[in-house]
């Protein structure tokens, strides 16, 4: 592993999101069984968090219709932590019957997104959550909460920071104590990653992980990542392979792809406990399952210094 750059964490914690975020989208059902070997090639990789399915409507989302099957397949996984979306009270019952580690609960900085994603406002939304942390009590279930279009909005345009820290202030007032910040549309920069890490530290303070979710719709999923490094944040989502997009947002792509993303930390220095070379088969896995390229990198062109025979290339004439 090379040395840490100077002011990087020296580890990072990936949760992989692949199994929810990336699938959700996808117009063919994947089988149970599919999901399930994705997951263990994934746990075979080194990973041990994951946003591993979500308790919506079938209807809504037809993909994760099968959400209590995926789950049981790794509950008893004592080295595995396993979170799903819920969006409502119905989703929380269900979630906490088939045994998640952790509920996450969403909703957007912006009220048109949160209207379109989950058609309730924000009020609706947070009042909503209330009702869920009531539930979760004494049930050993604990909650995360996730805040999309942080970044920006497809609808709106700008988001005010003020909103995303109001909402963060409101998870901690309901008890979580890991909030992650999902840049929903890839309208994340480097810059605004600064400015929403410093914007929230003086309502997290150091008893709750912030974590970053980046999509790489305009290309700069990684040099957000890397900007986050900087500000000493050491959790982050991502998806195998790129997989995913909001199927409520117009123009989505992927999310920033697991094997690229933890490439540039190891490459960074930064210790991530994967091994790449898995990381790229479980890609490769997940290419195979829905049937067409994938957008991330790392699984095409392999490690830096994955040499070739010169024979397998052509040499110049002239």
């Amino acid at each position: 592993m090379s040395a840490v750059i100077a002011g990087f964490p020296d580890h990072a914690v990936l949760t992989e999101v692949g199994p929810r975020d990336g699938l959700q989208s996808e117009p063919i059902f994947v089988p149970t069984s599919e999901k399930i070997a994705l997951i263990q090639a994934l746990l075979d990789a080194g990973l041990r968090r994951f946003e591993i399915t979500s308790f919506v409507s079938p209807k809504a989302v037809p993909q994760m219709r099968d959400a209590a099957e995926v789950l049981a397949a790794f509950r008893d996984r004592e080295d595995a932590h396993l979170t799903a979306l819920v969006p409502n009270m119905r989703g929380a019952e269900a979630a906490i019957e088939a045994g998640v580690d952790a509920m996450v609960l969403f909703a957007s900085a912006s009220e048109s997104h949160n209207l379109k994603n989950v058609n309730r406002s924000r009020t609706a939304s947070l009042k909503g959550f209330a009702d869920v942390a009531r539930l979760a009590e004494g049930t050993g279930v604990r909650l995360q909460g996730a805040i999309a279009t942080a970044f920006g909005c497809p609808f709106e345009g700008e988001v005010d920071a003020r909103a995303v820290v109001d909402q963060a202030r409101a998870y901690v007032d309901l008890g979580m104590d890991y909030i992650t910040l999902g840049d929903t549309t890839g309208m994340a920069t480097p810059a605004l990653v600064v400015k929403r890490v410093q914007a929230l530290r003086p309502v997290l303070g150091k008893s709750t992980t912030l974590a970053l979710h980046f999509h790489n719709t305009r290309g700069v999923g990684l040099a957000c990542a890397y900007a986050g490094l900087g500000q000493g944040i050491t959790h982050y989502e991502s998806s195998i392979g790129g997989l995913g997009g909001c199927p409520f947002v117009p123009r989505a792509t992927g999310n920033v792809a697991t094997e690229d993303l933890a490439y540039m930390l190891m490459e960074s220095g930064v210790e991530t406990g994967t091994d790449l070379d898995r990381l790229i088969r479980a890609a490769q896995l997940a290419e195979r399952i829905v049937g067409r390229e994938l957008p991330g990198q790392v699984m095409k062109a392999g490690p830096r210094l994955k040499t070739a025979s010169m024979d397998s290339v052509r040499t110049a004439n002239g």
